[in-house]
């Protein structure tokens, strides 16, 4: 392995590098959050077949939960995806422009692809996704729990607590819809 002298190690350099490194965190960000959607969903699939095949309405509970857990990771990758999308155009790049004499942004395609005329509704539809798979689909099921014969005091403490879990979820899901 070859020594780096100071003459290779230069801030553009370092600021290269970083964004090299951002952009694949990014990259694989993107594919885990993707795949989280279709995870949620064969989760969700597999376990209201056992509970129909079952006939135990107390297993629907177990949507919110899955739903939940997998609803934040999914939240915090996207929040980290824009995350990275943020500091490139609004430090990194300005930075390297300023380094580098250019006159317009450096990363050209962070900017250019957020100017989409269609972005919002994209945004708004994205949400609304998100919400009906990780907020009203466990909802759906502790609604049908609550219509069921399985009605339990606790399993009823359970899916409240599991209710207002949701809400907080859904009102995190709003507010990064909003960005």
């Amino acid at each position: 392995m070859a020594v780096a002298t100071t003459d290779d190690v230069t801030e553009s350099r370092l600021l290269l590098a970083e964004y090299d490194r951002l952009k694949e965190e990014q990259k694989t960000r993107i594919g885990f959050r993707d795949n989280l959607l279709y995870f949620t969903l064969a989760a969700v699939t597999g376990i209201l077949a056992i509970a129909v095949q079952s006939e135990q309405d107390q297993l629907l509970l177990a949507v919110p939960v899955v739903c939940l857990v997998l609803g934040w990771t999914y939240l915090v990758n996207d929040e980290k995806i824009s995350a990275v999308g943020c500091y490139v155009r609004d430090r990194l790049g300005p930075r390297l422009a300023e380094l580098s004499g250019a006159r317009g942004a450096v990363f050209g395609w962070e900017t250019y692809h957020r100017d989409d005329a269609r972005r919002p509704t994209r945004k708004r539809l994205q949400a609304a996704v998100d919400l009906f798979t990780y907020v009203a689909l466990p909802m759906i099921c502790v609604i049908a729990f609550w219509c069921s014969p399985a009605v339990q005091p606790l399993l009823v403490t359970v899916s409240l607590a599991q209710t207002l879990a949701l809400a907080v979820l859904g009102r995190q899901f709003l507010r990064y819809a909003e960005r």
